[in-house]
């Protein structure tokens, strides 16, 4: 495939993403205020974040040379540092008050939609910034693909409360995202610390 065409697909992911995003970060922030939950709050923070890692991209993709690269990279990393560190604020917290979140049905079928529709674009984009070459595309995937865990973390930990009472499985299903956050943080950083050599 030509590489105009694997770079219009590449753009075309990530308008796609954006559109979901934006959407989803008005129904999560007023699902997560409806059931006092630390898991939706955080979860609209990652698709804050991923608005901006797709943006990152776009502008990349527009524009693809050596410098763009590198601080794509380095933006992609300091996102995740700072959805990493606001989720660990939150669930010692929550767990420091002992809040407990309502059930959300609203939060449910929306983190079902979004953990299908991030794991079809985290392997479109996988799959084109391979083809590409792309360092800062293969990256923005694993952030969709982040985005996808954290939905599926936070569907079981709603689930479980709404269920089985357990309230504590809502902030917990935040640790999640830390674990691949912090883990993605230092993949992204060290491209682009490779980039420069």
């Amino acid at each position: 495939m030509k590489t105009a065409k694997l770079v219009q697909r590449g753009l075309w992911l990530e308008y796609v993403t954006l559109g979901w995003n934006v959407v989803g970060v008005g129904i999560v922030a007023w699902a997560a205020v409806l059931a006092r939950s630390v898991a939706l709050a955080g979860f609209g923070l990652d698709s804050l974040i991923e608005i901006v890692a797709s943006v990152v991209v776009v502008w990349q993709l527009r524009g693809s040379n050596a410098h763009r690269e590198r601080t794509a990279l380095r933006l992609i990393a300091s996102a995740f540092g700072v959805l990493v560190v606001y989720i660990v604020g939150q669930l010692v917290v929550t767990l420091l008050t002992r809040t407990h979140p309502q059930p959300s049905a609203g939060g449910v079928v929306w983190l079902a939609l979004t953990l299908v529709t991030m794991l079809l674009l985290a392997t479109g984009k996988r799959v084109t910034g391979n083809q590409l070459g792309n360092a800062v595309l293969q990256t923005e995937g694993r952030v969709t693909l982040v985005d996808a865990y954290l939905a599926g973390a936070v569907l079981l930990g709603l689930l479980l409360n709404a269920l089985l009472g357990w309230w504590w499985a809502d902030p917990l299903a935040g640790l999640v995202i830390v674990y691949y956050g912090v883990k993605e943080a230092r993949h992204a950083w060290q491209e682009a610390t490779a980039e420069e050599t």
